[in-house]
């Protein structure tokens, strides 16, 4: 047996063994044949399926009046695709001459002046907080060895997993033992079931009598979430009372509610919906939650998850098991795993910057005066170098949806995957590049991380990414399990720094693509007579959007008018964090970003914090009527004048008063007049002169005058009890005396 470990990983082509011997052989062989010509010929599974998840796409616009971009797409190409798109007869012919018939070249990186690295000395970080991992073996000859059931094994057979990576290795052993786990390791190295398959190894014995949610794996983006519920789902086939839930946003939230009361073994959930859930849904609790996973983590703190990860935690019991997974580990990671693992085993089975043997990464340089032609530089590279299977990232959602049109209008198939799809569109985008009836996936970093689409050949980044930690995600979606790969990165005058970081990260082994001038001439022509079909197309989106606003409004109040009893005797939804300690969290967030470091509170803390706040409301609470009122007041004065300091700031002038403030100064004339009533004065009201005073003061302002003439009525009194008779003025100290 060979001991070297190999990956030998799950296709999505289905495979067939059509080179089996189907020569006649003896009778008594005949049935020994067939049986192992059916084994062989026995198809891997996919582990991942997104279109059984919603709707269809077709389905979703027949619904919304809508039409597809694809569509629209294809009817401009219609009209004038002899203007666009050259034939190809005409393109061999241009090729047998000299416009086009240069090809790209790739040579050998050759860093610039600027371009060189100096070389740093790492600072070790301190593991005293960490678990010694002596002992622990990445290394094993099958599945069979990591003690796992005949149901799982034979998942993993059906999945086509022979024998487990490094990390599976390492990590699956101890999850069995309940330990708290922090694991990273390369792309592609099978994270997923690191941990999937121990929690279903657990979940075999668990109390069956008594069903809770047990598990909870956390994810920062919707379709990571859905693959891995996926992949759950595959690994559990042979396994028929284990119940997984998948709790994201864009999907039917009842539907979730329902599954959630149900109490499935293991929930796939993002952050703010699995909160939303706990916080509004009757009967939904993490009490008896035993396993809680988060899946790269540091993408989790990314995208300011931070709050609601340690929400979720103080809603979680104290003894549980905790595993933490990411290709990377930042600063922020290593705090939260302080505050949330109990003595974890730190396990690496490779460094976090390595780069896969099998990866080819590449070099485009765009100049300064060709940065308006980085979009014909990429048609370029796509139609002749780079042809199928190929992810393209760019910075923005609405570059990449130019993108979608420029491909689709040049004759290309492409799909999109960004935050402005509805998750039916996003999870139709993966399927359809899962498929391979798509040869181009153009995506934000949405699509960055986790996303383990097999057969992907070529990451192209348009859009250089902001640092090394986002380049690496994105160039691991490609060269995966063993296979080869290559990474295309544009690198403008302005991502030097990062370059720097490549050049460092990959070596010698670096390569420079040059793409021929006449190619990207030929291509700058033709996006110029593209220009007005894009116009067209984007302009008629905005009409639909329009109109899709307008028919929603309309519904809406529709449903108001006929439910409006049942729609108000519904309950609020709430929320952990109100938007005054949102706006806190923000400017803390911001001063952070100065420089200052910002201290991870521990539990304890928070609840000495909360007990403090509790014990100065009793006090409050206790105060005399008077003071309670006078505290109030202040309060409500120091607010004002910070609402009206920040209104000068942004130069925003009111143009009138909130109800509030109406409501509250009629309540104080209607007082004032009911006390000169009483007291025998006429009144004389004013409404216009009111209504001028009362636009042209503040609250502020109002409360000060209002202190300022009771302060001279008390005066008054003084005054006039100074000037008359002392015998008016005296009282009797009798009172004072013992009786």
């Amino acid at each position: 047996m060979d001991l070297d470990f190999e990956f030998e990983p799950p296709s999505d082509e289905e495979i067939d063994y059509e080179d089996i011997d189907n020569g006649g052989g003896d009778d008594e062989n005949s049935d020994v044949e067939e049986v192992e010509k059916g084994r062989l010929q026995k198809k891997t599974q996919s582990p991942w399926d997104f279109s059984s998840y919603t709707e269809s796409v077709a389905e979703e616009h027949a619904r919304r009046s809508t039409t597809s971009i694809d569509e629209k797409i294809s009817k401009f190409r219609s009209r004038a695709v002899d203007d666009i798109v050259p034939d190809k007869e005409n393109e061999e012919v241009v090729d047998d001459g000299s416009s086009d018939s240069e090809p790209d070249r790739q040579e050998d990186f050759q860093p610039e002046e600027d371009d060189e690295v100096p070389t740093t000395a790492a600072g070790g970080d301190s593991k005293s907080f960490f678990s010694k991992a002596d002992g622990v073996s990445f290394h094993a000859n099958s599945f069979m060895d990591l003690h796992l059931s005949r149901p799982l094994l034979r998942a993993c057979e059906a999945l086509g997993y022979t024998k487990p990576t490094p990390i599976q290795a390492a990590c699956i052993p101890l999850a069995l033992t309940g330990r708290d786990i922090c694991g990273s390791a390369i792309t592609g190295s099978g994270k997923t079931a690191a941990f999937a398959l121990p929690t279903l190894e657990r979940l075999l014995f668990r109390p069956k009598h008594r069903p809770a949610i047990r598990v909870l794996i956390l994810t920062p983006t919707r379709e990571l979430a859905v693959q891995i519920h996926s992949m759950i789902g595959k690994l559990s086939q042979f396994i028929t009372d284990i119940r997984c839930c998948l709790v994201l946003g864009g999907l039917s939230t009842k539907a979730q509610e329902a599954a959630l009361r149900s109490l499935p073994d293991i929930v796939v959930a993002t952050p703010g919906r699995m909160i939303d859930h706990l916080r509004n849904s009757m009967s939904v609790d993490l009490d008896d939650l035993a396993v809680l996973i988060l899946d790269e983590a540091d993408r989790l703190l990314e995208l300011g998850f931070d709050a609601e990860i340690r929400e979720l935690v103080r809603l979680c019991p104290k003894r549980r098991q905790t595993m933490l997974f990411s290709a990377t580990m930042t600063e922020q990671v290593d705090e939260l795993i302080k505050l949330l693992l109990n003595k974890p085993l730190r396990l690496s089975a490779d460094p976090t910057t390595k780069r896969p043997s099998t990866l080819t990464e590449e070099v485009v340089r765009i100049r300064r005066m060709r940065e308006g032609n980085q979009e014909a530089v990429l048609l370029a590279l796509c139609s002749k170098t780079f042809t199928s299977k190929v992810i393209i990232f760019s910075g923005t959602k609405q570059a990449a949806h130019r993108l979608k049109i420029l491909f689709g209008l040049a004759g290309f198939k492409a799909a999109e995957l960004h935050g402005n799809l509805t998750q039916a569109q996003r999870l139709d985008a993966l399927e359809l590049f899962r498929r391979q009836e798509v040869d181009f996936l153009i995506a934000t970093n949405v699509a960055a991380r986790g996303l383990d689409i097999i057969g992907v050949k070529t990451v192209i980044n348009y859009e250089c990414p902001r640092d090394l930690t986002s380049y690496v995600h994105r160039v691991g979606r490609t060269a995966r399990a063993g296979r080869e790969g290559y990474a295309v990165t544009f690198v403008t005058d302005n991502d030097r720094s990062l370059l720097k970081a490549i050049v460092k990260r990959a070596g010698s082994k670096l390569k420079s693509r040059i793409v021929a001038d006449q190619s990207i001439t030929k291509w700058s022509e033709m996006i110029e007579q593209m220009e007005d079909q894009v116009a067209s197309i984007l302009r008629e989106e905005r009409e639909e959007m329009a109109l899709r606003k307008a028919e929603m409004e309309a519904d809406k109040a529709e449903n108001m008018i006929i439910h409006r009893d049942e729609i108000l005797s519904r309950p609020k939804r709430t929320w952990f964090v109100t938007e005054k300690e949102k706006k806190l969290v923000a400017n803390a967030g911001k001063e952070t970003e100065k420089g200052s470091k910002r201290k991870v509170m521990s539990a304890e803390e928070a609840e000495e914090r909360k007990k403090k706040a509790k014990k100065k409301r009793e006090y409050e609470k206790n105060l005399p009527r008077k003071k309670r009122r006078k505290l109030e007041a202040s309060r409500e004065m120091l607010e004002d004048e910070a609402e009206a300091g920040e209104n000068s700031r942004n130069n925003k002038e009111k143009s009138g008063i909130s109800l509030v403030d109406l409501a509250y100064r009629r309540a104080k004339a209607a007082k004032g007049a009911k006390k000169a009533a009483d007291a025998g004065k006429a009144v004389r009201t004013n409404k216009k002169a009111k209504k001028s005073s009362h636009v042209s003061k503040s609250r502020p302002e109002e409360m000060k005058e209002l202190f300022q003439n009771d302060m001279s009525e008390k005066k008054q009194k003084r005054s006039a009890g100074v000037g008359g008779k002392k015998s008016s003025s005296f009282k009797s100290k009798s009172r004072y005396k013992r009786r």
